[in-house]
């Protein structure tokens, strides 16, 4: 069976130095694609490709993210600040274009277009999501909803593939990973009032809030610390915490029921930062 590799592989075409030097990339998408090689793995359909799909999925999930953080205004006058952005653009395209020359490289046309298909319908949740962001027409909880789906949206374009070994458990298990991972990220992004804008705890408050409040929320430049007064007000960071504690349980019951014990293993292991973050639960919030 192939070990996983996928992020060893990856840094041939992330480390270059002009990026490094010049600019930041996002996260890679470690955990969603961990999961896509351990499902794709355990089939023995797909295991011969496995870490081509995985590999190509993930530096489409790269080139999409980098491109997410491609500032909406081109009119930058800060000389380093304009040559990041453009090189932000120029490695989320060449992300891109490495999907496409491993795929047709191993003639996996079917592959492109399905993926090309996927990325299609994440652009479409982005724009959906967006503009509801603009109208104010965006709950909390839907917010989360359409987070995840943006998220899991490429490495859902494989469910047909996976639906004759493992059913309705991959798409199950990936929303469930996906929503933990969102959960944890949406924690860390308390960290910052700088960050809170367009979050959870943001849009739980707009729709829970005074109308004070919730006008403060929507000033351009909002006060940092009436936004930490509003965080602890409604609760922000021990919601969130139950949130992913709940999800993580979930998640849990749901992996004990796949017939794989060596993927049960995997699973849980994939897992584990959330348990390990879960269990230092009272320092983790006192630091927020």
């Amino acid at each position: 069976m192939n070990s996983y590799r996928i992020p060893e592989i990856a840094k041939q075409y992330t480390e270059y130095d002009m990026i490094q030097i010049h600019t930041d990339l996002p996260d890679f998408p470690e955990l969603r694609t961990r999961l896509l090689f351990a499902f794709l793995n355990g089939n023995s359909k797909l295991s011969s490709s496995s870490e081509l799909y995985t590999l190509a999925t993930s530096l489409v999930q790269l080139a999409l993210d980098t491109h997410e953080l491609v500032t909406a205004s081109n009119d930058i006058k800060e000389k380093k600040a304009a040559r990041s952005r453009q090189l932000k653009v120029l490695a989320g395209d060449y992300f891109s274009s490495r999907f496409y020359h491993l795929l047709a490289g191993a003639g996996q046309i079917d592959m492109i277009k399905q993926l090309s298909n996927a990325i299609c319908d994440v652009n479409r949740l982005k724009m959906n999501t967006y503009m509801k962001m603009k109208q104010l027409k965006l709950s909390a909880e839907d917010y989360i909803h359409q987070t995840v789906e943006i998220k899991s949206q490429l490495f859902l374009s494989f469910s047909e593939f996976m639906s004759e070994v493992y059913d309705q458990a991959w798409p199950e298990i990936l929303r469930s990973y996906t929503k933990c991972e969102v959960l944890f990220e949406e924690i860390f992004r308390l960290e910052s009032a700088a960050d809170f804008k367009n979050s959870w705890g943001f849009w739980h408050i707009l729709q829970h809030g005074t109308k004070d409040e919730r006008k403060q929320l929507q000033t351009e430049e909002s006060d940092q610390v009436k936004v930490r007064t509003l965080m602890h007000k409604y609760h922000i960071p021990s919601q969130l915490y139950q949130m992913l504690d709940s999800q993580t349980k979930l998640l849990q019951a749901k992996v004990k029921q796949l017939e794989s014990d060596k993927l049960i293993s995997e699973l849980f292991h994939i897992g584990e930062p959330f348990l390990r973050f879960l269990a230092k639960q009272p320092k983790v919030l006192e630091e927020i």
